[in-house]
C-alpha cells in the first residue's frame, strides 16, 4: 500500500479553549475540552522515502535501532539500559553535545487503565510550544546550567517504538510533514494533572497538511520526532503526530505496544 485514508482528530476551531486533564496513569481516561472532529485524511507510506525524510525538515525521521531492552515495563531496567541507549541515539543523528533524557510513557492499546498505563494519543498535537520548551529546561537543569544552555540552540526529541516482538498491526502513529504546517495551525492547549498544569499545541484542522506513517513497525526501529527546536533559521521548530485507526490492520490485530522517551538536546 502506498497509502491509506483515515480519520484523524483534530480542532475544527478555536471556538471552546482547548484544555486536557489528565488523570494519574490507572485512574481513567484523558478528558479533552474544545472543538475536536474527525476529518479524513490520505496517510503516505513513507518506506520508499524515508532516507528523503529529515529532523529539520520535516521534523520526523525513522532509523534503525538495535536495543538490549528484554522488558519495557521494568522500569528500572528502562532507566539503566535504554535511558543510554536512546541518549546516543540522539547525539548520533543531530549531533548534540548533550542530551538529556527525561521522561517516558509505555502506552498499550490493551486494558490499558487497568494496568496502570496510558493508551494511544488519538488527538493531533504536538509535545510541546513555544513556552513550555524552555520551562521545561528550567525544571530539568540547575539554574545557572540552564540559563547557560537557554542561550544556544537546544530541541527536545521524541523517541517512539514498537515495544512488543511482532510489527505493529493497530493504530500505528501518523506525522505530519513540518514544511506543510502553518504556524495558525497550532492550538496553546493547557495540560491539566493532579499537580501541575503543562502546556502542548493541538492541530487545527488544514487540508493542506501532508501525513506519513511506517506500516507494520519493528522492535529495531525507532522514529525520531521534533517537537520543539529554538533555532529560528527556517528549519522545522514544531511537528504534529497522532495515532490513528488503520483500515487495512487485520480483525484480529495484535494491541499496539509502544514507548515515547523524552528528550532535550543540546548543542554548542
Amino acid at each position: 500500500m502506498t497509502y491509506v485514508d483515515a480519520p484523524v482528530n483534530y480542532l475544527a476551531d478555536l471556538s471552546v479553549k482547548p484544555v486536557t486533564y489528565n488523570p494519574p496513569p490507572g485512574t481513567g481516561m484523558p478528558r479533552r475540552d474544545g472543538n475536536y472532529r474527525y476529518f479524513d485524511v490520505r496517510v503516505h507510506n513513507a518506506r520508499p522515502y524515508v532516507n528523503d525524510l529529515s529532523l529539520d525538515r520535516q521534523a520526523f525521521i525513522l532509523t534503525g535501532h538495535d536495543t538490549r531492552m528484554r522488558d519495557f515495563y521494568d522500569e528500572a531496567e528502562l532507566e539503566a539500559v535504554y535511558y543510554p541507549e536512546v541518549e546516543a541515539l540522539i547525539k548520533r543523528e543531530t549531533g548534540a553535545a548533550k542530551v538529556v533524557v527525561f521522561d517516558h510513557t509505555v502506552r498499550t492499546a490493551d486494558r490499558a487503565v487497568e494496568r496502570g498505563l496510558r493508551t494511544p494519543v488519538q488527538s493531533v498535537h504536538n509535545d510541546y510550544t513555544e513556552r513550555s520548551g524552555p520551562h521545561r529546561v528550567r525544571d530539568l537543569l540547575p539554574p545557572a546550567e540552564a540559563e547557560a544552555r537557554l542561550k544556544k540552540r537546544f530541541a527536545e526529541y521524541n523517541v517512539w517504538r514498537n515495544i512488543a516482538h511482532d510489527p505493529i498491526e493497530m493504530m500505528p502513529l501518523g506525522f505530519v510533514d513540518a514544511e506543510s504546517i502553518a504556524p495558525r495551525d497550532l492550538a496553546v492547549c493547557d495540560l491539566v494533572y493532579a499537580d501541575r498544569t503543562g502546556e502542548i499545541y493541538q492541530g487545527v484542522y488544514n487540508a493542506d497538511h501532508q501525513w506519513h506513517y511506517f506500516p507494520a513497525m519493528t522492535r529495531d526501529e525507532a522514529i525520531l520526532i521534533k517537537c520543539y527546536d529554538s533555532a529560528k533559521d527556517g528549519r522545522a521548530r514544531f511537528s504534529l503526530h497522532s495515532a490513528f485507526t488503520d483500515p487495512t490492520s487485520p480483525a484480529n490485530a495484535k494491541p499496539r505496544q509502544s514507548i515515547e522517551i523524552r528528550t532535550f538536546a543540546f548543542f554548542d
